[in-house]
């Protein structure tokens, strides 16, 4: 269990499924605004980060671009913030997914060689047998005539 399931389990403990954990402070849906105003500048300023102008945008995209750089897969990514497909996360975020066309190329590359290898060898078994056969062939031939 991570860090914020830990910090959010106290929260959670005693609520369904279908109640908020985030409400305003009447207790209603949580908007936009009022959370930005109320909650989330003031603990941006509290923790010293003013300057960089944060918002939950800026962190959902940190977040994201975080995940892919500590390999996490278009899927990862795209279930972590919700996208309906895959198209949408690599439209946003496929220019921080690590260029791979060398590794790729040079893996198939060696399986390419390893391949022929087989290959050539077993194409020289086969002659091999086949000079054999014609050797025997030929013999027998000279031995009828």
């Amino acid at each position: 269990m991570n860090e914020a399931t830990e910090e959010l389990k106290p929260h959670v403990q005693g609520r369904g499924d279908e109640e908020l954990l985030f409400t305003a402070p009447q207790g209603g849906p949580l908007r936009a605004r009022n959370f930005r105003q109320r909650l989330f500048a003031p603990a941006v300023v509290k923790a010293g980060l003013g300057h960089l102008k944060v918002t939950p945008h800026k962190l959902r995209h940190t977040a994201a671009s975080l995940a892919i750089a500590s390999g996490a897969d278009v899927n990862v990514v795209q279930t972590m913030l919700g996208h309906k497909s895959a198209t949408l996360t690599l439209d946003t975020y496929g220019h921080l997914f690590p260029d791979r066309l060398d590794e790729v190329s040079k893996k198939m590359h060696k399986r390419r060689s390893k391949q022929l290898a087989k290959a050539k060898a077993k194409l020289e078994k086969a002659e091999k047998k086949a000079r054999k056969a014609a050797e025997e062939v030929a013999a027998l031939e000279d031995d009828a005539a």
